[in-house]
């Protein structure tokens, strides 16, 4: 029984003096390193951690644009959950199913289809910054130094099967199954959406962008605008040269698609865009419309159509700065 007792004692010493020994090796290796080598492991590690949880669970971005007015505004810094709808295995790459699919009135964030790439290596690179550095640091710029617009936080609008028409400014719905158009705001009061809509432009307003839209097609035609039609011109172009910053230019070319189809039926590109309007968007099933809180200034799915379920990277769920802004997003 004795040398049963002093077997354990030896084991147990040696196993004691063993894991002091490696612990003073490891403390011994740690102090002859060189700082600066230790600061560059450190980091890399935090910014390997930082890394796999912005691709595969939460995501930091900053808002470039008043397009989600009042939801969102420009500069504030929010987290998005990208586990809700499956994150990608390697940015800009194969992307895992998500436990759930976009439902009408999340806030999404997607990849634009307007975005030209310059290659996948720097998408990679660049998106691998954005991430480490808390959407701080974006290499992916235009011209003028701002951010490019690689990706997109709007408004699920519409979802698979509905159809989507825009009218004197207002959203009119067509979900599937229903044979009549109904106004945004009676579907949000019968408690099928909760978009809280801005909007920077009166209705009555829209009799002067009609006016406005006359003058200019008649004057594409050489035809002598009436003195209302051009004064209207003349106003609105006072104050948006060339009409290029006007607040919901899709209602304005929805008013000149109608007029240019009055005078030229028989043009077949005239008809298929003015069809275009008249009929709506239709979302196919596995796509989702998205679009804007500040409807009339927002560049969304009324200019690049519906976007793929695949192609939504996240559901926004908290704003974390502004400090005075914190909170979740709705």
């Amino acid at each position: 029984m004795t040398k049963y007792f002093d077997k354990i004692q030896r084991i147990t010493e040696y196993l004691l003096t063993r894991r002091k020994i490696k612990k003073y090796n490891k403390y011994k290796k740690h102090k002859s390193k060189n700082p600066v080598v230790d600061w560059i492991e450190a980091f890399l590690w935090a910014a390997m951690v930082v890394l796999l949880i912005n691709q595969y669970f939460f995501q930091a971005y900053q808002i470039p644009s008043g397009s989600m007015i009042n939801t969102l505004l420009v500069k504030d810094r929010i987290f998005v959950n990208k586990m809700v709808y499956g994150p990608e295995l390697i940015p800009g790459a194969l992307k895992i199913p998500g436990l759930f699919k976009p439902q009408r009135g999340e806030v999404i964030i997607f990849e634009s289809p307007t975005y030209l790439s310059k290659g996948p290596l720097f998408d990679i690179t660049q998106r691998v910054l954005y991430m480490v550095t808390l959407s701080l640091v974006d290499i992916d710029k235009d011209q003028y130094g701002n951010p490019k617009a690689h990706f997109l936080i709007k408004r699920a609008a519409g979802v698979g099967g509905d159809r989507i028409r825009n009218v004197n400014g207002n959203l009119l719905i067509k979900p599937a199954g229903v044979e009549h158009w109904i106004v945004e705001k009676e579907f949000k009061q019968k408690g099928r959406a909760t978009t809280p809509v801005r909007r920077l432009i009166n209705v009555n307003e829209y009799t002067l962008y009609r006016k406005a839209a006359t003058a200019m097609i008649y004057s594409y035609y050489n035809a002598k605008p009436s003195t209302p039609d051009m004064e209207a011109f003349n106003r609105l172009n006072s104050v948006y040269p060339d009409l290029k910053t006007l607040p919901d230019p899709i209602t304005f070319n929805e008013y000149r698609s109608e007029i240019d189809y009055s005078i030229q039926p028989h043009n077949q590109w005239i008809r298929k865009n003015y069809r275009k309007y008249e009929t709506g968007w239709y979302i196919p099933e596995g796509w989702i419309f998205p679009l804007g809180d500040n409807r009339d200034n927002s560049r969304d799915g009324r200019y690049f159509g519906p976007v793929r379920e695949k192609k939504v990277l996240g559901k926004a769920m908290i704003k974390y700065w502004p400090a005075g802004r914190f909170g979740t997003i709705r």
